[in-house]
């Protein structure tokens, strides 16, 4: 009988090239699947809520795995379950908890909401440079804030996309979009259904462009119904993005 696990980890996305498994490269599922692995002592293969691109860091990520019971009782699963696994797992990724789910319970696909962070400091700080962006010029907060909240009130991002990404859609529905004065730098909050490859990066490179009077909040309407990424700013660096929350 093949029973479904749920599992919450966050990772410290410095060493890895991104959530997803790649040929040449180390990533945090490859590492995970080893892990689990060796505990259940059968191959696992688990399914992310998502894929983060290199750099990217993870607060609360949940992914998916089929274990076969071999005598019908359901995998046992407790403190000293979860320590076997962290022991094994490299310090920059940890397991918080593992649970059943449905057989047809699916990580990415049902989830309903996802949250990101990212993170910009001004201050010179050693311990801040795997975790935020330093920049030397505090932007206009009202004006970034402003051209966010246009960015709400539409749905096509393809602006915002790396292009030749394998998606059947480039429409996400964001409900939240805020930049928010913390300590000594600045943080920007958003939560959608989906997001785009590439997506948050792009939305805070195009929202410093407004910040540093650049361009009017305005223009970001007009990048967006251009559908062109060429017009959006840059992708900032990953080391200040965070995916922070992911809802069910």
């Amino acid at each position: 009988m093949t029973r479904r696990y749920f599992i919450e980890l966050s990772y410290d996305g410095t060493n890895y090239h991104g959530w997803q498994i790649q040929p040449n490269a180390l990533s945090v599922q490859e590492v995970l699947n080893k892990s689990l692995s060796t505990v259940v002592r059968q191959i696992v293969e688990t399914t992310g809520c998502g894929r983060t691109d290199t750099g990217v860091h993870a607060r609360q990520f949940f992914a998916h795995f089929d274990v076969l019971s071999i005598d019908h009782s359901p995998w046992a699963i407790d403190d000293s379950t979860l320590r076997s696994i962290n022991s094994i797992l490299p310090n920059d990724i940890a397991v918080k908890r593992i649970f059943p789910v449905a057989i047809d319970a699916h990580a990415r696909f049902d989830a309903v909401a996802r949250s990101y962070e990212y993170h910009i400091h001004f201050n010179k700080e050693p311990f801040k440079n795997r975790y935020s962006w330093e920049l030397r010029d505090y932007p206009g907060l009202d004006l970034m804030n402003e051209a966010a909240s246009i960015i709400k009130e539409h749905s096509d991002f393809s602006c915002f996309s790396k292009s030749n990404t394998q998606v059947k859609t480039n429409f996400c529905k964001i409900s939240r979009a805020e930049w928010i004065a913390k300590d000594d730098g600045i943080v920007f909050h958003i939560t959608a259904d989906r997001f785009l490859r590439n997506m948050v990066r792009a939305i805070v490179g195009t929202l410093l462009l407004v910040g540093k009077k650049e361009m009017e909040p305005e223009k970001v309407k007009d990048i967006i119904e251009s559908k062109n990424r060429s017009m959006a700013g840059m992708s900032v660096p990953a080391c200040g993005l965070f995916l922070t929350e992911v809802k069910y």
